[in-house]
């Protein structure tokens, strides 16, 4: 029986600035993202998206909160996830492409002017498609 795994996706704000990566080599390829992965087993929400963050963008996030969760089902690739949103509240440091292997461009960017295409769970969070 197949299962949907667990994302955590992570909002990083930077005045109205949000941080987001090109993806590359997954899921999702050649949308804009922001930084994210799998939760691994016995680790708390904060502590998904603090690695993540710092593992992709070399950001290290001081303060995290929830968010809320949506509910995304890929029909193309065949998969399904459910993707817990966080949002940073403090970070230090400077982003940067940290893993060129998962992605090919970084920015901040306005919501009014977001790149396109969008990941579909960011498209859902930033359209108001989710649970909180």
């Amino acid at each position: 029986m197949k299962r949907p795994l667990v994302g955590v996706g992570v909002l990083v704000r930077k005045k109205d600035s949000y941080l987001l990566i090109k993806r590359h080599n997954s899921h999702g390829e050649g949308t804009w993202s922001p930084p994210g992965g799998h939760l691994e087993f016995g680790e708390t929400l904060e502590q998904c998206a603090i690695r993540e963050t710092r593992e992709e963008t070399s950001l290290l996030l001081e303060m995290v909160i929830f968010l809320g969760i949506t509910n995304d089902f890929f029909e193309a690739e065949g998969k399904h996830y459910i993707t817990i949103w966080m949002e940073a509240k403090r970070f230090k440091g400077e982003a940067k492409i940290n893993s060129s292997r998962e992605m090919t461009e970084i920015g901040w960017f306005n919501l009014n002017q977001l790149p396109t295409p969008l990941f579909l769970p960011f498209d859902k969070l930033v359209n108001k498609n989710y649970y909180f």
